[in-house]
């Protein structure tokens, strides 16, 4: 007789967007887990999937981060006191990380790119990345490999 599979067991971690985007523009160094602050009716719509962090990147005011560029859409069933989509939200990470990633962005060409929204444990979690932008070479030199490695799935597929 099989048993449910108990709490800890289920998955927990379902990815609401991810900023693929970035992962074409920039080469990610490094990533850490933020919790993100949304207030009722942005939690809702977010869990629906409505968000795009697209156009969307992270700063550091006052040893706090903020998510910026991000859109919400305001929620179906909301009444007047919905949100604002485009508002700053404020992303939550311990003061030591802080610090480190302000240490990594005052080098030069480094930027803080959120890379994906999930929500893990019934909370909304953004991963930020420590990013550098890639040349135009670089771009050509990706796609090439993704070229070259498309051209031999194919072509093994057809010998089978």
């Amino acid at each position: 007789m099989a048993t449910a599979p108990s709490k800890h067991d289920r998955k927990t971690d379902r990815v609401v967007v991810t900023n693929r985007r970035a992962l074409h523009d920039y080469h990610i160094l490094e990533s850490i887990e933020t919790g993100i602050v949304l207030s009722g009716t942005e939690i809702k719509s977010l869990r629906a999937g409505h968000m795009s962090i697209a156009e969307a990147y992270v700063r550091i005011d006052n040893d706090e981060l903020w998510l910026v560029g991000s859109h919400i859409s305001p929620y179906a069933f909301g009444t007047h006191a919905n949100h604002d989509p485009h508002r700053a939200r404020k992303l939550l990470a311990h003061k030591k990380q802080i610090r480190e990633l302000r240490a990594a962005t005052e080098q030069k060409g480094m930027t803080l790119i959120p890379l994906r929204v999930a929500i893990r444990n019934g909370r909304a979690k953004v991963d930020v990345g420590v990013a550098r932008a890639k040349k135009l070479h670089d771009k050509r030199q990706a796609q090439a490999e993704r070229d070259s490695k498309r051209d031999v799935q194919r072509m093994l597929a057809d010998r089978s």
